[in-house]
């Protein structure tokens, strides 16, 4: 969910061309895709100039593109059409010319098309997944059976919320107080790389429904299933200009966006440093963000615990190779238990298998991109000279990566200090710390819980109901699990305190963004009579 921002990647190694395909179109994993933009309807090229022809970038027939490789294997997957400033003016043209029209739609309308695009998506789950998993090494068992149909929930969950949108009148010294949720206007969604098209979806849904039309920016490590989706979009009959998908870097083309006079709402999911360059470059017109930053969110197990529940939190962290936001890679685990508790995790962590993602027998697929499995080691190898062991893993999976992928070890490191950098900073891999407290102590389990500038989620283990209480309630949290990790609602706010972000999404929090609110107020009298 917020991902360190993926930049220009330095010019590739010399590898095998992709398969030889129609213009602009990519086979992956057996499905066409069009690399190229979808704007107004139309699949849009990015001419070759002088500001996108670099070392990374790929000229042909007078288009720009990048190179989109897979994290499995690192082989080439696409040529993608890489986007600045003329295709950026052009989307939020389009979206601003289909504004009008989208936002007088009748909600029971705009309500059918989102459940008719949701239909799109779920027939082609498998041509989705298989994609997905290409482009961003997450498992495929876990695309088919759990990410892809989320998305599908995702549309059709803010189609019914729609419709369900009210709020009662009220009464003030007689006058009736009526809200309601007005359009914005176009709204830039930049998406991240660690669940590519369902926290798009996240954000298309409820930006859709509520009657704004969209510019999607997704990550340029992983751009192929927001194609994919704009056709199924189009095929379910979703208007020229309402949806467009804009691709490129974050400089070159993201910029462009959110500088973008015509843009009413921008929400981004990402690092903090960007997020603060978009809220500078948004405060110029004013215009609202929601932000979705990350954190380093802690797992507190209390030693009155179910110690094999608990230890099964704790490895649930390594899902998705640890690109996961909400993960609790802070363990804080009771002084009288840690060393059963440990136990049972090193136990678990045997246990794992590593390896290619499109095989049902793996746990743990690679990382995105060898840049990042380079920024992940050097926090642990850091870690490490800094006096921390390394109780499981520690390293790279050199059997797996000399065949070319992006795979990361599992790892566990004791003995860390808690203004530790590997303590302190979301590192966004499978990498989880172990620090203990004092027994009994709720409250420097909670200091070491809070003590970090991150407040996205928090998870306890316990078998008391009122410490959990106790405890969840002074958490700097937008969300705290109890004896569960990742159970998920769309009606639940979803956000973080300090710097893991700015807003709340889900239910009618998302309304509230991606709507201008509208009270009316009608005096009881002085109408006038008619005829």
């Amino acid at each position: 969910m917020a991902p360190p921002d993926s930049d220009p990647d330095p010019a590739p190694a010399p590898a095998p061309a992709p398969p030889s395909n129609p213009p602009h179109t990519a086979t992956v994993a057996g499905v066409p895709v069009d690399t190229r933009h979808w704007i107004g309807g139309e699949r849009i090229a990015s001419a070759a100039t002088s500001a996108t022809a670099s070392a990374s970038t790929a000229t042909s027939a007078a288009t720009a593109t990048f190179t989109d490789h897979s994290p499995i294997d690192g082989t080439p997957l696409a040529e993608i059409a890489r986007g600045g400033a003329d295709e950026a003016r052009a989307a939020v043209g389009a979206a601003r010319d289909a504004f009008p029209g989208w936002a007088a739609t009748p909600p029971g309308e705009r309500a059918r098309l989102l459940h008719a695009v949701a239909d799109g998506v779920e027939a082609r789950i498998e041509d989705l997944a298989v994609v997905e998993t290409a482009d961003n090494g997450a498992l495929l068992r876990s695309h088919r059976r759990g990410v892809m149909p989320r998305v599908v929930h995702n549309l059709r969950h803010f189609a019914d919320r729609l419709l369900a949108l009210a709020h009662d009148d009220f009464e003030t010294r007689g006058h009736t107080n009526h809200v309601s949720w007005d359009p914005a206007g176009p709204a830039v969604l930049i998406t991240p790389w660690n669940a590519p098209l369902m926290l798009a979806s996240w954000k298309i849904a409820p930006a859709l429904a509520a009657g704004n039309t969209v510019v999607l920016k997704p990550a340029e490590w992983t751009p192929l299933t927001a194609s994919l989706f704009a056709d199924i979009a189009h095929e379910a009959g979703l208007p020229a200009g309402v949806l467009n998908v804009v691709q490129g870097y974050g400089a070159e083309v993201g910029e462009a966006l959110v500088a973008d006079p015509d843009v009413r709402r921008i929400s981004f999911t990402g690092s903090v440093p960007t997020a603060r360059r978009i809220a500078a470059t948004a405060g110029a017109h004013l215009v609202p963000c929601s932000f979705e930053l990350g954190g380093k969110s802690p797992l507190l197990v209390f030693a009155d615990a179910d110690p094999q529940l608990a230890a099964d939190l704790a490895v649930e962290q390594f899902d998705n190779a640890g690109q996961v936001c909400l993960a609790a890679t802070r363990i804080l685990v009771e002084e009288s238990v840690r060393d059963v508790f440990l136990g049972h995790v090193l136990d678990r962590v045997a246990k794992l298998t590593q390896g290619d993602p499109r095989d049902e027998a793996t746990d743990v697929g690679p990382n995105i991109h060898p840049r990042h499995v380079e920024r992940v080691d050097g926090f642990v190898r850091r870690a490490l000279d800094a006096g921390a062991k390394a109780v499981t893993g520690g390293g790279r999976n050199t059997e797996l990566t000399e065949r070319g992928g992006n795979y990361y070890l599992p790892t566990l490191l004791t003995d860390v200090a808690q203004d530790s950098e590997i303590v302190q900073e979301e590192v966004f891999g499978p990498v989880l710390t172990l620090q203990t407290f004092p027994d009994g102590d709720e409250d420097e389990a909670v200091r070491l819980a809070n003590d970090t500038r991150f407040g996205l989620a928090a998870t306890l283990a316990t078998g008391d109901r009122e410490r959990a209480a106790r405890v969840g309630a002074r958490l700097v949290a937008g969300t705290v699990w109890v004896n569960c990790f990742f159970v998920r609602d769309l009606s639940a706010p979803f956000g973080g305190s300090r710097a893991s972000g700015i807003g709340r999404e889900g239910g009618d929090w998302s309304f509230d963004f991606y709507c201008d609110l509208k009270n009316t107020v009608t005096a009881p009298k002085g109408w006038a009579p008619h005829g």
